[in-house]
Formats: C-alpha cells, structure tokens, sequence
C-alpha cells in the first residue's frame, strides 16, 4: 500500500490522501477495515470536513486546494467531469462527443483519475449500463461507484 499523509472513514470504504505542500494531490479508495488514521495535520482536518460536506450534501462544491498530475489529454478529460453536476450521470459517448475524441480514451482518463470525489469520474457511464470504475469492470471499485451515484442521486 502507498505511503499516505491521511486515512479517512468514509461511508462505503477508507480514503487515502497524499498531499504535495498545501495541495491535495491523490485520493485513493481503500478497504473499510484500513485503520484511519488517528492523528490529522490542518490539510487533513480541511479535508475530512469537505468530505463530510459532501457526505451531508452530495450537492457540495468542495472548496480545497487540489493538483491533479497528469497528462494534457486527462487534464482536459478531467475538467470537462468537474462540469458533470452531481445526480446528473454523463454517458462515455456524450462526453466524447463533446471533446472531440473517443468513448475509450475518456474511459481510460477517468480510471487514471488521482482524485475521486472531488473529480467525479463516478459520474461518468456506461450508454447502457454501469460501464468500469478505476480500470476495474468488477468487484469492490463498482461498488464504490455504485454507492456514489446512490448518494448523489439525493441532489436532483
């Protein structure tokens, strides 16, 4: 398991953030029985409270300091899934579609995602279906995915 700053609860599983300075720059899912962590410095604190924020309103525009790291074409891809409201779930194809590339690569830009929840690749769907969640077609990632859209489904 990679180093992390922080191991948060959350509803459906653990988070584990890394930050870079101030900035957030990786939120991983992790199993539920992950031990959180008992001690939080002041970026961790601002975290869990935008996390629970969101917990309480799926709605939440979380407002932290976070750096995504990637390339050109998922930095595009990403942001393009910061405009995805949340209880409103966006197709691979439409969102392709409105980048000017293809199903596949945006599917591949939203498993490399370094910062779930607050980059909802969770948002993003399948035409007829589910579709994959952090590379994963199965398994503990759709669970988590499935939990998210639940969740967020309180926003409409």
């Amino acid at each position: 398991m990679p180093a992390y700053d922080v191991i948060l609860a959350a509803p459906m599983c653990r988070l584990g953030a890394g930050f870079t300075g101030d900035a957030l720059t990786r939120l991983d899912f992790l199993p539920a029985d992950t031990h959180a962590s008992a001690q939080q410095d002041s970026r961790a604190r601002r975290l869990a409270r935008e996390l629970d924020a969101y917990w309480n309103d799926p709605a939440h525009a979380f407002d932290l300091l976070f750096v995504p790291q990637g390339t050109p074409f998922q930095l595009r891809v990403w942001h393009a899934l910061m405009r995805i409201p949340a209880g409103q779930p966006a197709t691979y194809g439409t969102l392709a579609k409105q980048l000017g590339t293809a199903a596949r690569a945006v599917g591949q830009a939203c498993g490399s995602n370094p910062l779930p929840i607050l980059i909802p690749c969770h948002r993003v769907v399948a035409a007829h279906g589910l579709g994959g969640f952090m590379h994963s077609s199965s398994g503990a990632p759709l669970d988590v995915k499935t939990w998210l859209l639940a969740h967020e489904r309180r926003a409409d």
